[in-house]
């Protein structure tokens, strides 16, 4: 099989608009950025958890912790996955104790990502919160998850994907929907 595209479902421009959103509905929540640290988990979610510290910055005018989530090994499908994984560090070099843990991530599906990195948050302290961000939310949950701040909610088919390009990893800058075709 094969994944080809059907659509495209937001340029630079709207991830652009889409991430301001989000770090204002992060503000207006939390009153502000007292206790509030910013993880993403690796790969995307890191870049796009950046993004958001930044803007939340420029509209605050404070700089709030930010850090990145490697949750390779907490992945319940690790030996499906490939014999010798790939395990990054998780940089988080501050005190996530009683603090509002904003986890960010490209794309929601089946929820077992976010399982996995409340999993090692929970193992790296106590937070007093933790709150989800995603870009994009496609349905499909097998666990009790759900995002708090949500960029674009794209109902899909379990033959569709949805596919986050950054120009930090794929020169590109777009959000596609790809469809399973048999070859």
């Amino acid at each position: 099989m094969t994944l080809k595209e059907k659509s495209k479902l937001m340029d630079e421009q709207m991830i652009k608009r889409t991430l301001m959103r989000i770090s204002h509905e992060i503000l207006e929540r939390n009153k502000g950025t007292k206790e509030i640290v910013i993880v993403g988990i690796r790969k995307r979610g890191a870049y796009l958890a950046s993004r958001i510290a930044q803007m939340i910055k420029e509209i605050d005018g404070n700089e709030i912790p930010e850090g990145i989530l490697d949750i390779t090994l907490y992945r319940d499908d690790l030996t499906m996955i490939d014999t010798c994984p790939v395990v990054h560090s998780t940089l988080i070099d501050f005190d996530i104790n009683d603090k509002i843990v904003v986890l960010v991530d490209d794309v929601l599906f089946t929820g077992r990502t976010i399982r996995c990195a409340l999993d090692e948050l929970i193992d790296l302290g106590r937070p007093k919160n933790i709150q989800l961000a995603v870009l994009v939310d496609r349905g499909h949950r097998e666990l009790p998850i759900r995002a708090d701040y949500v960029g674009k909610n794209v109902p899909t088919t379990l033959t569709e994907s949805v596919e986050v390009k950054l120009k930090e990893v794929d020169d590109k800058e777009e959000v596609v929907l790809l469809v399973k075709e048999k070859d």
